[in-house]
């Protein structure tokens, strides 16, 4: 039978992070993270004005997994702050069995292993308990982190994606990134 998170997004855990639902409490320190130019800079986030503009994105981030078309964490390192947020931005089963992660992380927090063991932890839940055989990052060619991130995990760089997206300064390019099943699975998965 096909996976259906059925509106549930299910708690998970690594070593140091866990992986939770984003609830409307965490607006204030979401708004904080999502707002960071420096964090903006190579994603897509809507601008937002205040903690109320990242309640909203938290309801919609929390509705995907009400239609199946996402699930997103919310990330709390080992002493239970949260960080960042991260996720399945969809999923397609019937046909593909591939699934798109994205994710971004509060800056005090960049370089110390947090996000890596994050996508890890949803490596390990979107190939075990979802089923996919295949999944995605994009991210732009700039965001030389992103790159490596994705990278170290095992993803291969499958090309670029012209002018793939629109931000807020226009149309930019993205890396396609991916990872299958078959490769997780034959790596040590550390």
């Amino acid at each position: 039978m096909p996976y259906k998170c059925g509106g549930e997004i299910p708690r998970l855990a690594g070593d140091r992070v866990k992986l939770r639902p984003l609830a409307l409490n965490d607006a204030l320190l979401m708004f904080e993270c999502w707002s960071d130019p420096e964090v903006r800079l190579y994603s897509d986030l809507p601008e937002m004005q205040d903690a109320a503009a990242a309640a909203e994105m938290i309801q919609i981030l929390n509705s995907l997994s009400l239609t199946e078309e996402g699930l997103r964490w919310g990330i709390e390192a080992e002493d239970g702050t949260l960080i960042g947020s991260c996720g399945m931005n969809w999923w397609q089963l019937e046909g593909a069995y591939r699934g798109e992660i994205g994710c971004e992380l509060a800056r005090p927090y960049w370089g110390k292993g947090y996000m890596r063991e994050a996508v890890k932890v949803i490596l390990g839940y979107s190939f075990d308990m979802m089923g996919l055989n295949r999944l995605e990052a994009l991210t732009d060619p700039r965001n030389v982190r992103a790159g490596r991130l994705f990278e170290s995990l095992g993803f291969k760089l499958e090309g670029m994606l012209r002018q793939y997206r629109h931000t807020d300064s226009g149309f930019v390019d993205a890396n396609l990134h991916a990872l299958l099943r078959d490769e997780w699975e034959a790596s040590d998965r550390s």
